[in-house]
């Protein structure tokens, strides 16, 4: 079901320039494809290759604040989790074939257990010491475990998650979230986390998040949503057979 949402006055965004979560999710794979497809195809320190990498550093800011969203809104959060799983699982063979056995995994393997943190949170939040150490626990496995973004990419899940209104004030109804107000407390707190991967790919993304309207855009149904999913391991696989 779509959510409605107002947006506070003190922050409006022109109607022709807002995105929908599906325009978020088309920036951040077209971000992510170009980005792979510079760091593993093309030669490093030429002026194409640093612009490629600089608009690759927008995919994975973007995918963390819709994996927030997606929590947010799903029906089945075990579901969505197992989906995610499902597709690092599977994506781990092209990963392999990329980058041989380097001790390092995907980055959907960040993205499910930034669902676990957010899972976490939403049962532990009432009890912060518990609810820090837990999520401080899964931060260690992340980073112990080597997958891409390791440590930070949670944090920044995680993050992202406790600032959105419904979350931090219960009570508040879903039709009441502000944005982009909200999107500005949310681009202050994980811009730090977004600037160790370089500081212009973080200003467009944060750009790119401000811009957000709370809506679930043109992406529907079931093919198209797996369809989505697929691009992560078929891109890689292509990648693969090119070098």
């Amino acid at each position: 079901m779509e959510t409605t949402l107002t947006t506070n006055r003190s922050f409006s965004v022109p109607l022709s320039l807002r995105l929908s979560g599906s325009a978020l999710k088309i920036i951040a794979v077209l971000s992510m494809v170009t980005d792979h497809c510079a760091y593993f195809l093309m030669e490093p320190d030429t002026h194409l290759y640093n612009v490629m990498r600089c608009f690759g550093r927008i995919a994975f800011p973007v995918f963390a604040f819709l994996i927030t969203e997606g929590f947010a809104h799903t029906r089945s959060r075990t579901r969505y989790f197992l989906t995610l799983l499902g597709v690092a699982i599977i994506s781990e063979i092209p990963w392999f074939l990329l980058n041989g056995y380097d001790g390092t995994h995907n980055v959907m393997f960040t993205l499910s257990l930034g669902v676990v943190a957010l899972a976490i949170f939403d049962r532990l939040c009432e009890h912060g010491p518990l609810c820090c150490f837990s999520i401080i626990l899964l931060c260690i496995l992340a980073w112990w475990s080597g997958i891409d973004y390791n440590c930070r990419g949670i944090l920044m899940i995680t993050i992202f998650y406790m600032l959105r209104r419904q979350t931090i004030i219960p009570w508040l109804s879903r039709h009441q979230v502000y944005f982009p107000s909200q999107a500005i407390m949310q681009i202050l707190f994980t811009f730090p986390l977004m600037i160790h991967y370089g500081i212009a790919g973080a200003v467009l993304a944060s750009i790119i998040i401000f811009l957000y309207d709370g809506t679930r855009g043109f992406i529907r149904g079931k093919t198209a949503k797996y369809a989505h999913y697929a691009v992560y391991p078929a891109h890689l696989l292509f990648i693969s057979v090119c070098i």
